[in-house]
């Protein structure tokens, strides 16, 4: 277990960031059951989902910026696991982008290419490897996508949700995994030691001037409509 232990550029534990944040909310006195969820439920909710300019932020540039997605949210969970002496480690896939359209300009939509990076924790548990997904949507937004969509039962695939029965969502902590986007997922990457490993090798399809729109236009607007609909209002 000790190569899912290990420091890496952008899991950095030791910054002073994390070893303050892990010493005022004193993690380390819980048992590894409540480690996992007291850093799982502030990576959910305490760092909202939103959209970062880069994928290959490190744990404390997420931490910085306050909001996260599923790349970013997955480094910053991993950083703060390891700190505490949890292993843990990187699942890498491609999804569709069609399940953020509501999120999109239409321009944006027309612009992004088909498929889209995803990554997603899993920790190690009780002897099994499991997801840790559902940390991506905090839990404000998902109030505010059942304020838009009281009636809605079923599969529910919109809005950066992608599952099979949005009635009965598993996105706390349990002891079980939990998914959130993962209906999404058009190609498995595989598993991976960190995501210093993983975008090594993978990086989003964005190029050029589709580049530099998104990171300076397109994920402002899908930040700022997820804020709208976690207020309880239309995008």
């Amino acid at each position: 277990m000790e190569k899912y232990l290990r420091e890496t550029f952008m899991l950095n534990y030791n910054s002073q960031e994390i070893v303050g944040l892990i010493r005022k909310r004193e993690w380390n006195n819980l048992d590894e059951y409540g480690k996992i969820g007291a850093i799982y439920d502030y990576v959910q909710n305490e760092i909202a989902l939103g959209y970062n300019k880069y994928d290959t932020l490190s744990a404390t540039q997420v931490i910085k910026d306050g909001y996260g997605q599923c790349n970013t949210k997955a480094t910053l969970i991993m950083a703060l696991l390891r700190a505490v002496g949890v292993p843990c480690r990187l699942h890498g896939s491609k999804v569709t982008k069609a399940f953020q359209r509501s999120l999109m300009t239409k321009l944006m939509a027309n612009l992004a290419p088909s498929s889209i990076v995803h990554t997603w924790a899993e920790v190690y548990y009780n002897g099994e490897w499991l997801s840790l997904e559902g940390a991506i949507t905090d839990k404000a937004y998902i109030d505010g996508l059942r304020k838009l969509f009281p009636d809605y039962k079923g599969k529910f695939f919109d809005y950066a949700v992608a599952v099979q029965d949005f009635d009965n969502l598993q996105i706390d902590w349990n002891g079980k995994p939990t998914a959130i986007q993962q209906q999404a997922v058009m190609e498995d990457l595989g598993i991976f030691d960190s995501p210093d490993d993983f975008y090594s090798e993978y990086q989003q399809e964005f190029h050029g001037i589709k580049k530099f729109l998104y990171e300076n236009i397109g994920r402002k607007i899908m930040t700022a409509r997820v804020a709208k609909i976690r207020r309880g209002k239309h995008k």
